[in-house]
């Protein structure tokens, strides 16, 4: 079984490695951790993903934008 939780540092607290426990008894486990990334720092995190995003707000801002009817797909 793999589960994987999203949590701010200072809500661990006794109560989840309780839960944690009873959701897994006996067995062993392994626990990781790791700081995870906001999602710009994530979005901007490649050149080229960084790039396009430059690109996209610069058109939004020059007003060159495309007008989309979505009720159209939903159909």
């Amino acid at each position: 079984m793999y589960t994987s939780f999203h949590i701010k540092a200072n809500e661990l607290d006794e109560k989840f490695i309780k839960g944690i426990k009873a959701m897994f008894k006996n067995k062993r486990i392994t626990i990781s951790v790791e700081e995870e990334m906001d999602e710009t720092e994530y979005l901007l995190s490649t050149e080229a993903n960084r790039k396009h995003l430059e690109k996209a707000v610069k058109n939004v801002k020059g007003g060159k934008t495309i007008k989309v009817d979505i009720d159209k797909y939903l159909r």
